[in-house]
Formats: structure tokens, C-alpha cells, sequence
């Protein structure tokens, strides 16, 4: 008897994984298809990317020369950061469901006797923010462990202090 339940519950934890997936294969789906646009410096520039944050196409308003290549540029880069971001979070609404499903899964560990409770230990940890700063900002420089001024501030036998 005890076998015919434990049978029973894996059939039903099979089923639930196996919509789970359907669900997820939907939401990807969904997801996949999202575009975000941005307009920038009164309208004169728009740029609109991808569900990956790709961008897809920039427009100029007709009016654009007021604007100097200067300001175009960082007008450019900045709309696309708009987008880009409303696409992360437009995505993360669509996929929230998925999140919740997983919450409402038994742990192995309710399922296998003695199993030890792996999940905080197999967490997966949260990224860290990715920077906006563009190549050569102070704040880039000082993250990217290959640069010239982390080398120079590591030392070492190489340093050029010797």
C-alpha cells in the first residue's frame, strides 16, 4: 500500500513538472516576442530592441540636426538603455508565474527519507548589476580586473616599481 501511494505521488510530481514545462515553453514563447521602444531628447530619437535587448531599429526625427553628433550619440545610447530595460522588466512579469510553480513543488527532501535539504546550497546566487557606465568610465576601469589601473594598484613581481 505504502508503495501504491508513493507511486501515486510520483505520478502526480511528474504531471505537475510536465505542465511546468508546457508553462514555461508558453512563457518563453511569449517572452521571445516582446519589443520595447524609447524616445529620447523630445522625440528626436527612438530606438527599439528585442526580448534580448538587441537593438532592432533607430529612428531620427526629422528635426534631429538640432541636436550635435555628441548629443546623438549619448541620445542613442540612452534610449536603448530605456528600452532595454523595460524589456528586463516586462520579462520578468511574464516569467514570474514560474517562480511561483517552483515554490509550490515538494523539496526532494520531502520526498526521500534522509535526504539533507539542498536548497539553499544549490541556490543559484543573484547576479550582480551590469553597469551602464560606458568603456572608458572611472566605474568600469575600477570593476574590470584587467585594466591598467587594477594592474598597476595589484603589484607584484611584474609591477614596474621594482
Amino acid at each position: 500500500m505504502v508503495n501504491e501511494r508513493a507511486k501515486a505521488d510520483f505520478s502526480d510530481i511528474l504531471d505537475d513538472f510536465r505542465d511546468q514545462m508546457r508553462t514555461i515553453t508558453q512563457l518563453q514563447q511569449q517572452r521571445a516576442a516582446i519589443t520595447a521602444s524609447a524616445s529620447v531628447r523630445g522625440k528626436r530619437v527612438t530606438v527599439t530592441v528585442n526580448a534580448d535587448g538587441t537593438v532592432i531599429e533607430t529612428k531620427f526625427a526629422s528635426d534631429i540636426d538640432d541636436l550635435d553628433y555628441q548629443e546623438i550619440a549619448k541620445a542613442v545610447t540612452e534610449a536603448a538603455q530605456q528600452a532595454s530595460a523595460e524589456v528586463a522588466r516586462r520579462s520578468r512579469e511574464i516569467m514570474a508565474p514560474v517562480s511561483q510553480n517552483r515554490n509550490r513543488l515538494p523539496r526532494l527532501s520531502e520526498l526521500v527519507p534522509d535526504m539533507p535539504d539542498l536548497s539553499e546550497a544549490l541556490r543559484i546566487p543573484e547576479p550582480p548589476v551590469v553597469s551602464t557606465a560606458p568603456p572608458k568610465a572611472p566605474e568600469r576601469r575600477a570593476a574590470d580586473p584587467d585594466s591598467d589601473d587594477v594592474r598597476r594598484n595589484r603589484g607584484g613581481a611584474t609591477d614596474s616599481g621594482w
